[in-house]
């Protein structure tokens, strides 16, 4: 019998930009971190990640600053690898929608989920542009949220979590004229997440879940299951072939059938079709997502669906540990608006320990928090000295406070219940009383062997 597998995700970013610290400081650092506090306590664990290349936000970039797509779009996969190294952030299977096999992959998912009556053809109505004739979707699509009646953009809204769509949006129009939504009828592959809803409650009830997660979660199933196209008439992604000649497979469906095939390849990298990725599945003991809570949605709801869909059988889904926003100098960090700082930029100018730690320490946890300069710097002139251990130990701190301060700090990694800023205050108790023993705890946050 083989051992039990943990399989840590975090989620694949939009290449429309390089990374920024809003992302280091949320699930990217988290995941990396809880996964080698795994590897100390001796489990086995695969981390897994990727890009995200086929929401539209890529194309509108491009567009707008007159770049070559292609170009643009692998520029920015090295970009964002290079900051992965440059934080000592790593992973063991890593989805590449710009290489070769990722394309051919997607497709085979899809037409298995077509094929097997799992989302069947139908006749919908979708919208369009009824001046520019895109349709209405992700960046294309611009209005208010149904449910919390914030600014959103097609998909889900980042501030409530709710899915968003034309028909779930108040004053809908064209995220890039401003045209407005014109219906029209296609024949697209549909998955009715209705069809899903015991086997989806099932898990959710077994899943650690923080309460805004399982807040949308019943706001959602009180309105019923959304019916969602798998792929449609747009002018970006994954074309289908097949039966699908004609459309473009949707972003989120490819994500979520990304994570099925690639948590199947870390765990049995032989697996190279829908039963061979299925029968890898059944041996995953646990599996946690770490994410921002505006990709609830979609990680809570949308990728277990699919997964239901696709006939994994039992769910493996332990939990999502999930963050709030985090700001820069009091507003939110945005790639589109290009405002505040690249993750880069900051690893590239300062210590990546202090930047890991900062970052942790930092984190917007269970309630947004902002990024200062004057912090991040008042924090380093802190701990560089205690780092390097060289500062002055006024008070020794007792041996037996310190095993309790030790044990805290490493419990607060573990999955359920992870504290990341709990964790780097415990490491920063220990230095500060001239304690050399952390544990696991320098390592794993520090991301130094």
């Amino acid at each position: 019998m083989t051992d039990p597998v943990t399989v840590f995700t975090f989620p694949q970013p939009t290449i429309n930009g390089p990374l920024h610290v809003g992302h280091l400081s949320g699930p990217y650092l988290a995941a990396d971190i809880a996964a080698r506090a795994a590897r100390a306590r001796g489990e086995r664990v695969v981390v897994t990640t990727g890009l995200d290349v086929h929401q539209n936000y890529v194309l509108t970039r491009a567009e707008r600053e007159g770049l070559e797509v292609g170009a643009m779009t692998a520029d920015f996969r090295d970009d964002i690898k290079d900051t992965y190294g440059l934080a000592r952030i790593g992973f063991d299977y890593f989805t590449d929608p710009l290489g070769e096999e990722h394309t051919p992959i997607i497709r085979q998912l899809m037409n298995h989920l077509v094929s097997t009556g799992a989302a069947p053809l139908r006749e919908v109505t979708l919208h369009a542009c009824a001046d520019c004739g895109r349709t209405l979707h992700e960046s294309y699509l611009s209005g208010l949220c149904g449910e919390c009646k914030a600014s959103a953009a097609g998909g889900a809204c980042e501030q409530c979590g709710s899915f968003t769509q034309v028909d779930t949006m108040v004053d809908p129009v064209c995220g890039r004229c401003g045209g407005e939504p014109r219906p029209f009828t296609a024949t697209v592959p549909v998955l009715r997440m209705e069809n899903h809803r015991e086997t989806l409650i099932a898990t959710w009830l077994r899943a650690d879940l923080p309460p805004a997660v399982r807040d949308l979660i019943d706001r959602t199933l009180r309105a019923g299951l959304p019916e969602i196209a798998l792929a449609y008439p747009t002018n970006w992604g994954i074309e289908g072939d097949g039966p699908l000649t004609g459309l473009r497979i949707g972003p989120y469906t490819e994500i979520a059938l990304s994570d099925l095939y690639g948590v199947a390849r870390a765990v049995d990298p032989d697996a190279d079709d829908a039963t061979g990725y299925l029968a890898a599945l059944d041996r995953v003991d646990h599996l946690w997502h770490f994410l921002g809570l505006d990709n609830a949605f979609w990680y809570a709801l949308y990728w277990p669906a699919v997964w239901a869909a696709a006939g994994v059988a039992r769910l493996p889904l332990a939990g999502l540990v999930v963050n709030e926003f985090y700001t820069f100098d009091g507003e939110k960090f945005s790639t589109s608006r290009n405002h505040g700082i690249t993750a880069t930029e900051l690893l590239r100018t300062s210590d990546p320990s202090i930047v890991r730690l900062f970052l942790a320490w930092d984190r917007p946890d269970r309630y947004r928090s902002d990024f200062t300069f004057n912090s991040f710097r008042a924090f380093a002139d802190r701990v560089e000295p205690l780092l390097a251990g060289v500062h002055r130990v006024s008070e020794p701190l007792d041996p037996a406070l310190a095993a309790i301060e030790r044990a805290r700090g490493e419990s607060a990694l573990r999955p359920s219940g992870f504290d990341l800023p709990l964790a780097v205050r415990s490491l920063l108790t220990l230095l500060a009383g001239g304690v050399h023993d952390t544990g696991s705890l320098r390592a794993a946050l520090t991301g130094s062997e």
